[in-house]
């Protein structure tokens, strides 16, 4: 199953390259990255479950 999506951010920020997590049930499933327009496309099994985006928090950086 393929799904799509197109992020847009209210303040007119990018976030292209930034790694996405698709979780099912709160679990992580598959990995993209947010493309030049904010196009990201996950590939996962079907199924009938809960799903989720989230940032992957690896590329926050503490001070």
């Amino acid at each position: 199953m393929t799904i799509k999506l197109k992020l847009e951010l209210a303040s007119g920020q990018s976030l292209k390259g930034a790694p996405l997590e698709l979780l099912a049930d709160g679990v992580s499933i598959a990995r993209a990255m947010v493309g030049e327009r904010g196009e990201v496309i996950f590939h996962a099994r079907p199924g009938t479950t809960q799903l989720a985006v989230r940032v992957d928090r690896t590329i926050l950086k503490t001070v």
